[in-house]
């Protein structure tokens, strides 16, 4: 059964456009809160997967409010165009690129991961953090981004994970289930966005079934890194020659 964010009727797709306008204002703010920061430093790392790469073009999936695109840009000097179906987490992705002078290099606009308006082969790299769960189609949104991506080039997946071990397991999926949709709810006055959440990484097919969707869509899996005892993971795999 798919998961959606409301229980009201539409596609997943509509339902988590209208989720991210709703909580844009509050997003950021709540991500660095309920991760403790934590989230900072596996974006770093996701985007140190692309050192050594000479001025890629990056394609950055599900953009949001920018943060993965910014932190590309900083570590590694390079041009990335963002995309996301939310228009008001673009606004603010917008005001950020723009009080950084970066709209030379990064450039953010409405589209859907599912059919992004882009040719085949563009860009040297491809990436997404926090997105992926929320395709209406995994293996359609994955399948696209792999045709925008030029051979030889990499796509690097940070997303949520199922911790596996004791007690930390136990411990995580209290608050993942019970504080953090309060606290969220509370703070963006929509608690089903901070529902949705829990109930969308548990139905996620993560670590080695991901490995699988991303060989389904044209990938070849590198390798996975767990983060923080498993609690996110990120997947680097490279689109090899036909």
């Amino acid at each position: 059964m798919t998961v959606k964010p409301y229980t009201s009727e539409g596609s997943k797709k509509t339902q988590v456009a209208g989720m991210f306008n709703n909580i844009a204002p509050k997003y950021d703010f709540l991500n660095h809160f309920l991760s403790m920061g934590i989230d900072k430093i596996w974006r770093k790392r996701a985007i140190n997967l692309f050192k050594g790469m000479k001025e890629p073009l990056i394609l950055d999936v599900a953009t949001g409010t920018g943060d993965l695109a910014l932190e590309a840009q900083r570590r590694l000097g390079c041009k990335v165009v963002g995309v996301d179906i939310s228009t008001e987490m673009l606004k603010v992705a917008e005001e950020k690129i723009k009080k950084r002078q970066l709209t030379e290099s990064i450039s953010v606009q409405e589209g859907d991961s599912e059919n992004l308006p882009f040719e085949d082969n563009t860009f040297d790299a491809v990436m997404v953090a926090f997105g992926v769960r929320n395709f209406e189609n995994l293996n359609k949104g994955l399948t696209d981004m792999a045709r925008t991506l030029k051979e030889g080039g990499k796509m690097v997946v940070l997303e949520f994970s199922k911790p596996a071990y004791f007690p930390f397991k136990q411990l995580y999926l209290f608050y993942f289930r019970y504080i953090l949709p309060w606290l969220g709810g509370i703070i963006s006055k929509d608690k089903a966005a901070y529902t949705y959440l829990p109930e969308s990484v548990l139905s996620f097919p993560d670590g080695q079934r991901f490995d699988e969707e991303l060989v389904k869509a044209g990938m070849t899996p590198v390798k996975r890194y767990n983060q923080t005892m498993g609690i996110a993971t990120i997947y680097l795999s490279e689109k090899k020659a036909q």
